[in-house]
């Protein structure tokens, strides 16, 4: 009694295995190649130019700010291999069972006539037909299908092409940059072109300060890696004693003004070494007076007149 409970036992392991084995119908092993490219950092810079002299002496000053990088760049070829099965789905036999006898038949007929025609049948007539009748008449297996065909990834070849070094410099574009004036600090933002236009008689800078400026501490930080990179700009004494009263010319309030007082402040700034300051404030005037003609045409002919500046409407030319 025990010998033939044993031999039950395994006849069920040997068709369970059987069974298991047979339902995947293997398919031919599919591969995928592509190039992986690897960038390794190697060096990370950033760099501050604030322009010659390091000392200011107008108050408008355009620093450059560029971040440069160095790679190891590895390309890599990589090859993934895929092993392929038709999934075993049950209720295929109902059709592919007797498709299968028919093939058989066909491929034995086929077998017997390439052999009366000395084997100028094709593979496809005389294997292709058995082996797949022979699929089909087993109960356990379904007929290989490349349409509902499944995959599992086996294993990944990667096979290093070459190696190289790359360098990039870019400007630190619309990034913060922060700006210590005395106990006082601003965070500024560059442009697209990675450029800072700084100016001392503008925003951030107010008059209680600019008088007291002394020294720039420029910074600039990357919170990825913590890269980074200072510059200075001294503030020449003879600036600081004009930029208190290059602020009240410019910024003091202009409707209150008459004629000679707008042209002695455009004078006065251009006397005072600071051209640009001077041609625009002379262009806010021509803005301000723009719907008053006849007041604009007084402003531009005491300019002429008494301060030797010939300027036009920018609109109007």
């Amino acid at each position: 009694m025990h010998t033939s409970t044993t031999l039950r036992l395994t006849g069920a392991a040997l068709c369970g295995a059987l069974f298991l084995s047979g339902c995947a119908n293997q398919l031919p092993q599919r591969s995928e190649h592509e190039e992986r490219v690897e960038r390794k950092l190697l060096d990370h810079q950033l760099q501050i130019d604030v322009g010659e002299p390091k000392v200011l002496e107008l108050p408008q000053r355009r620093v450059r700010v560029q971040e440069q990088k160095s790679f190891e760049v590895t390309a890599f070829e990589v090859t993934r291999r895929y092993d392929r099965y038709t999934p075993y789905q049950p209720w295929r036999e109902l059709y592919e069972v007797p498709l299968g006898a028919v093939a058989v038949v066909a491929g034995i007929g086929a077998n017997v006539l390439n052999v009366m025609m000395l084997g100028s049948l094709p593979d496809t007539a005389t294997r292709d037909w058995i082996s797949y009748g022979i699929a089909g008449l087993n109960p356990f297996m379904n007929v290989e299908s490349n349409g509902r065909a499944e995959q599992n990834l086996a294993h990944i070849e990667e096979r290093q092409q070459d190696s190289r070094l790359e360098y990039s410099s870019l400007p630190w574009a619309e990034r913060p940059v922060l700006v210590k004036a005395g106990e006082h600090s601003f965070e500024l933002l560059t442009d697209r072109s990675g450029v800072l236009r700084l100016n001392l008689l503008d925003n951030p800078f107010t008059e209680q300060q600019i008088g007291r400026l002394g020294l720039l501490l420029l910074s600039v930080e990357d919170d990825r890696d913590d890269t980074r990179a200072e510059a200075s700009l001294l503030v020449s004494q003879t600036l600081r004693g004009k930029l208190r009263e290059a602020h009240d010319l410019i910024f003091d309030d202009l409707e209150d003004d008459d004629v000679a007082q707008w042209v002695h402040r455009v004078k006065r700034l251009s006397d005072l070494g600071l051209e640009e300051e001077a041609s625009e404030l002379e262009q806010s005037l021509i803005e301000l007076t723009r719907n008053d003609p006849e007041l604009q045409e007084a402003f531009l002919k005491a300019l002429l007149k008494d301060a030797g500046r010939l300027a036009a409407d920018p609109v109007v030319n």
